[in-house]
């Protein structure tokens, strides 16, 4: 692993050239534990550095009765769909974003190659075509806008569309292995509820029924909130400033029933755990004066990068992720930029697996 700490003290400074490490494809891990709680899990003190090696599901010894866990409860759809063009019957991927009308069927997608596709053009999904869409505005230079023909109900339409499409796994992990058709159960987190995600929450992946459950019997409390995480987390950074960088737009909820158990945490000094970057994210948009949590439905941008003063979680636990990627940022933000880059120096050295199925970190006080 390579680093750069020049400048790294300087924290109003932060350049992004300091989040470059060296990933070998070889670090990755193409493919989920077994059992999911028994990945490896690094634990970093962040108030004195110290590292301890652990297994996941040993989480639960770090926390006590009232603690609480929060997690996001978003599920991820299938988006990446395969298609034909009309005429040039040229295969076309297109990746759905998001619903923009139920009633006119409209949806905000990413097609790829873009530069094949223009307004007026029709494109045929599925064995049989069974699935057609107009193109009728072109949005970005790879983003346009899609008007699906179906004529019945839009509960059916939606059905017959996700049956169409696979799992939206990150393009860069997507081109170490081809797809699978287990692959959307994989990247879902066993928590999961609310559609409307094309990308998991990595750290939420460790989480197996028999944990949860063991969890509650310790009196360990959970609280949901929601964010439908699209692509914006795996958008390249193109900014050395990183201040200049502009986060897209994510939709988030969070709900009176998780606003009274993070207020009442805080309140008796419990220790609050953000279950991955998402949901650092969700608290920290939806958080008063003082460091309370409120009730939320709407969009975010936040973009959280060292040095950074978090309100109210007090621990949390992350993936290994990507160089120069916003989750790696964030994570360095919450548990310091030194420890962190030297945590991932660790792990490397001591062969634990990284991305979006790889090992988790624990940072606590």
């Amino acid at each position: 692993m390579i680093i750069d700490n020049s400048g790294y003290t300087n924290f109003h400074q932060m350049k992004l050239s300091q989040f470059k490490y060296r990933l070998p494809e070889e670090n990755i891990a193409l493919y989920p534990k077994e059992c999911r709680d028994e990945a490896r899990m690094l634990v970093l003190h962040r108030k004195t550095g110290e590292i301890e090696h652990r297994i996941f599901k040993e989480v639960i010894e770090y926390f006590d009765e009232k603690d609480l866990f929060v997690m996001n409860d978003s599920k991820v759809f299938p988006a990446r769909l395969y298609g034909n063009k009309e005429k040039t019957n040229a295969q076309i991927e297109v990746f759905l974003l998001r619903e923009l009308n139920e009633e006119f069927r409209l949806w905000d997608v990413l097609v790829d190659p873009a530069r094949k596709i223009r307004i007026g053009n029709k494109l045929y999904f599925g064995e049989d075509n069974s699935m057609v869409a107009e193109v009728i505005d072109n949005t970005t230079s790879r983003g346009r806008t899609l008007r699906f023909l179906y004529d019945g109900p839009h509960d059916e339409f939606k059905k017959a569309l996700f049956s169409l499409g696979v799992a939206p796994l990150p393009d860069d992990f997507k081109r170490l292995r081809k797809e699978e058709p287990e692959d959307l159960e994989n990247f879902q987190t066993y928590f999961a509820k609310k559609e409307g995600s094309v990308t998991a929450s990595f750290a939420g992946l460790h989480f197996t029924r028999e944990l949860m459950k063991r969890m509650e019997i310790k009196g360990i409390d959970t609280a949901f909130v929601t964010m439908h995480t699209g692509l914006g987390c795996f958008r390249e950074i193109d900014v050395e400033d990183l201040t200049k960088h502009k986060m897209d737009s994510d939709l988030i909820s969070v709900d009176t029933e998780a606003v009274n158990l993070v207020n009442s945490a805080k309140a008796e000094g419990r220790r609050i755990c953000a279950v991955g970057t998402s949901v650092q994210r969700v608290l920290e948009t939806a958080t008063l004066t003082g460091g309370m949590l409120k009730e939320y439905d709407g969009w975010t941008s936040k973009f959280i990068f060292p040095d950074y003063d978090f309100h109210v979680a007090n621990c949390m636990i992350a993936n290994f992720y990507a160089p120069y990627s916003t989750m790696l940022m964030l994570t360095a933000a919450f548990g310091g930029y030194d420890n962190v880059m030297n945590a991932y120096n660790v792990a490397q050295k001591e062969g634990y697996r990284f991305g979006l199925y790889g090992d988790a970190m624990l940072i606590i006080d």
